[in-house]
């Protein structure tokens, strides 16, 4: 099969190091904070990442880069899967066998959507093993995706795909998004294969491509996802078959290592070489498993250690326990500059109800707080006015850390649904200049995209105008129709005021799931 999005060519060999299996299911206990004078030293200032306590594992990668949005990672998810030799694992919330993946590709061999797409590879290619774990979404929420995923059951049945719907705790879901070919590359971010998510970093108003089965256009959506390669690609694989293993009860061997590279060709690496790559999981207690807690013990850590900026951008920001953190640093005469990015409201009637109020509350509450100047947030628009859904889940910290995963900015990802990020650190000595500054542009790429500037024009500025805020201010606060206009938090009722005080519908744990009072607050 030949991928009709690109060139199909060959790349370099498997840079990928061979890992040892592990046994994933002894979840780490949720850890207190340490402080820095506790940690192990790195470099004049302490690591933050810490396996077993803020993050799962520290991998090496030999290769990472930062997909933009869909039409990115969709074209790059296909060209990997082409490649693949053993082992397609793929990990969502969310899954439709009808997603195209390269919407303006005018050949249909090999298929474009990624249901044809898989059943054509596990047909023609038998030593290919293929597995989607995808979580059960209750019958409410499926009758607004045509009864999906759990429709594409049924699609696979008796064929070679080995699909499975898998169960959390009551309310819980599983929220991890990874797809790792060959446990040699790896994407790990916010991205589902679902028919509403494709888009380019443009974000036109309209766009032909965007277009969902039965014909009417979706909303301009933005995502980022990271792909990796080596020992960090081969944990984020083991991750998928213990995921496997507590959903079906069936143990996975590991692949065989494979003698061609599916890194797809299109995509160049904007760094090359990570030595320090964390894998931080939000797991609930369940059954006999204990929890992991890492996403948020990530966060804790690297707010508290941030000393310029903490850029935040996120399909919600409903965390308290963030917003506290947060808030203390504002506090402080010299703390760091805080910049939120998200939608200017959820795109459903449920997450509008359940999120959008206590975002609201928060963002009034910080903006409150800011005694000297340095919170600012953001939602995005198209050229025309039209809102940009926010779903990525991306936080950089000064030029020192960029995450990348599945977890949102609420109360649920950290202790009550399944979640996955990938945290790229910087690390100590001449080697983490070259982290540093790969960082950085990243910050400006995502930045500048949505005021529709390119990086280097984004990194100017910044550095003309002394801060990310004042740097968007510079080249996006003349404009009649402001691409980054400042997010206006709305009243929220009497309801929304009950839904922020109880975070109905956002539980900490399995605890109090279904107790909201003990998540009372007087915002």
């Amino acid at each position: 099969m030949r991928d009709n999005c690109g060139p199909g060519s060959a790349h370099s060999s498997r840079a990928a190091s061979d890992v040892a299996e592990a046994n994933v299911g002894a979840m780490w206990p949720e850890s207190r904070l340490r402080g820095a004078e506790e940690a192990a030293p790195h470099g004049g200032q302490s690591s933050l990442l810490r396996a077993g306590e803020t993050c799962w594992r520290v991998e090496s990668a030999g290769r990472i880069a930062f997909l933009l949005d869909n039409a990115a990672y969709f074209a790059a998810a296909k060209a990997a899967m082409l490649r693949a030799e053993r082992s397609i694992l793929l990990l969502g919330w969310d899954f439709d066998p009808r997603t195209r993946l390269c919407p303006d590709a005018a050949a249909q061999e090999p298929p474009d959507e990624i249901g044809p797409l898989l059943t054509a590879l596990a047909t023609q290619r038998p030593g290919l093993d293929i597995r989607v774990l995808v979580w059960d979404i209750p019958l409410l929420l499926t009758a607004r995706r045509q009864f999906f995923p759990r429709r594409a059951a049924a699609r696979f049945r008796g064929g070679q795909v080995h699909f499975h719907l898998d169960h959390a705790p009551i309310g819980a879901c599983h929220h991890q998004k990874s797809l790792i070919i060959d446990d040699a590359i790896a994407f790990c971010g916010g991205g589902d294969f679902a028919i509403n998510r494709w888009d380019t970093p443009r974000h036109p108003d309209h766009d032909a491509r965007r277009r969902l089965p039965f014909g009417r256009e979706h909303a301009p959506r933005h995502e980022v996802m990271m792909l990796v390669d080596g020992g960090a690609a081969a944990a984020l694989g083991q991750l998928a078959r213990e995921r496997w293993l507590h959903a079906t009860g069936e143990r996975i061997a590991p692949p065989p290592p494979v003698g061609g590279d599916p890194w797809p060709q299109e995509v160049p690496p904007d760094l090359m070489g990570a030595p320090r790559l964390g894998i931080a999981r939000t797991e609930p207690a369940w059954m006999h498993d204990p929890p992991a807690r890492e996403v948020e013990a990530l966060y804790l850590a690297a707010i508290a250690a941030a000393r310029r900026f903490i850029y935040l951008e996120n399909q919600y920001f409903a965390w308290p326990r963030l917003a506290d953190a947060l808030a203390a640093r504002l506090a402080e005469a010299e703390g760091p500059e805080i910049l939120l990015i998200v939608s200017r409201r959820s795109p459903g009637i449920l997450d509008r109800m359940t999120m959008d109020a206590p975002r609201d509350s928060l963002v009034a509450r910080l903006r409150a707080a800011d005694r000297h100047g340095r919170f600012s947030a953001y939602a995005p628009r198209t050229a025309g006015g039209r809102t940009v859904i926010v779903h990525s889940k991306v936080a950089i910290i000064d030029d020192r850390l960029l995450r990348v995963g599945s977890a949102n900015l609420n109360n649920r990802s950290g202790g009550f649904d399944t979640e996955c990020d990938l945290a790229l650190e910087a690390p100590a000595g001449p080697d983490g200049a070259r982290v540093q500054a790969a960082i950085r542009r990243f910050r400006e790429r995502l930045i500048g995209h949505f005021l529709d500037v390119d990086d280097a024009r984004m990194a100017a500025a910044i550095t003309a105008a002394g801060g990310l805020a004042k740097g968007i201010e510079a080249l996006d606060g003349g404009r009649s129709q402001r691409r980054l206009p400042p997010l206006q938090p709305g009243e929220p009722g009497p309801f929304g005021a009950v839904v922020a005080a109880l975070q109905l519908g956002n539980p900490c744990g399995p605890e109090d799931s279904w107790r909201p009072w003990r998540r009372w607050r007087a915002s």
